[in-house]
């Protein structure tokens, strides 16, 4: 049986300084009591976890790889492993009685391996209460358990949190890599190389992105945008139908404003630096581009503002219909 490609943290794409921060501590056998995966959503931060994973519980360890082929590692590439768990927001966020239930679990031994590992995701998104509750944890640690926190930014998360945890940096990955884990994914390489872009170095997203009509919607709103810039009579209730569309995208909506800040961001370099921007930009402005005389980069600046404002307004649970149509009225 050959080695499982997902199982070695080491050959996954990127994340150079996560991977020699992770390697020295396999290396030196001095694991701690809990990391902090901190980066953007979708460039590996669970897969990474997944691999350090197999790879401390690993029975027949090469180096600092998994094997792959050991009764510890089959488990790990099956999705069963009883020393391995995974625990994801209820709702909103992790909820206290899931940290509670997990610090119960930790004080018994590990089913069958030497160290317990625990993937807590998107831990900024943790109310108070069970940031609190996770924090006692944290501060008496049970033997032989490590907890892996992922977050976005560790600024939200309690800076008592972050003291208690190594953190371990991720960061976007370039769009040919992202590229690549698209194409292994059956995505045709034209094709891959735009999505890899729209997505800004997140391959989770970009996975996203491919079974969606998202980018369909994003090329109609860019569309109705680029005539309304030209002229500002034109039907307005076009841009009230698009509202429509983006407010049912129920769990694909911030996929959508990404891909709008990605596009006013490139039209920004083209105002700025007209001979930077590469093949895959040029390409994406291809397919849709307002006159750029139309819109300064002022007016560039503004529209990217109001994007952050959309996303913050539906964190606290705003009227999605209602901030998606602000949101188009700000953008034309």
């Amino acid at each position: 049986m050959a080695e499982q490609p997902l199982l070695c943290f080491t050959k996954l794409s990127g994340q150079g300084k996560a991977k020699r921060m992770l390697k020295r501590s396999l290396a030196a056998d001095r694991i701690p009591h809990a990391y902090i995966f901190k980066g953007p959503e979708g460039v590996g931060r669970k897969l990474f976890g997944r691999g350090f994973a197999a790879a401390i519980n690993c029975r027949n360890l090469q180096g600092i790889a998994a094997c792959g082929v050991c009764s510890s590692c089959i488990k790990f590439h099956s999705g069963n492993h009883p020393d391995f768990l995974v625990i994801t927001p209820d709702g909103g966020g992790i909820r206290i009685n899931q940290v509670r239930k997990l610090s119960r679990d930790l004080t018994y031994p590990p089913y069958e391996s030497a160290m317990r590992v625990v993937i807590l995701e998107d831990v900024h998104t943790m109310r108070q209460e069970a940031a609190n509750s996770l924090l006692k944890t944290l501060e008496e640690p049970p033997e032989n358990n490590l907890l892996i926190l992922t977050a976005e930014s560790s600024q939200e998360i309690l800076a008592t949190l972050t003291s208690r945890c190594q953190v371990v940096p991720f960061s976007r990955l370039d769009d040919d890599d992202t590229a690549k884990i698209l194409e292994n994914h059956g995505v045709e390489p034209g094709n891959a190389h735009l999505l890899a872009h729209l997505s800004g170095g997140s391959p989770g997203r970009a996975l996203a992105l491919k079974d969606t009509e998202i980018v369909e919607l994003w090329k109609d709103i860019v569309a109705v945008l680029s005539v309304r810039a030209i002229d500002p009579g034109s039907d307005f209730s076009v841009v009230l139908q698009l509202a429509e569309k983006m407010a049912g995208l129920k769990d694909h909506l911030d996929h959508l404003l990404g891909l709008l800040k990605v596009w006013l961001r490139d039209l920004l370099v083209v105002h700025h630096a007209p001979s930077l921007p590469g093949e895959t930009t040029l390409q994406l402005l291809k397919v849709a581009s307002p006159d750029l005389k139309s819109w300064s980069s002022e007016q560039l600046f503004a529209k990217v503002q109001a994007i952050d404002f959309a996303e913050r307004a539906l964190t606290r649970n705003c009227n999605r219909l209602l901030v998606c149509e602000v949101l188009l009225f700000k953008l034309q």
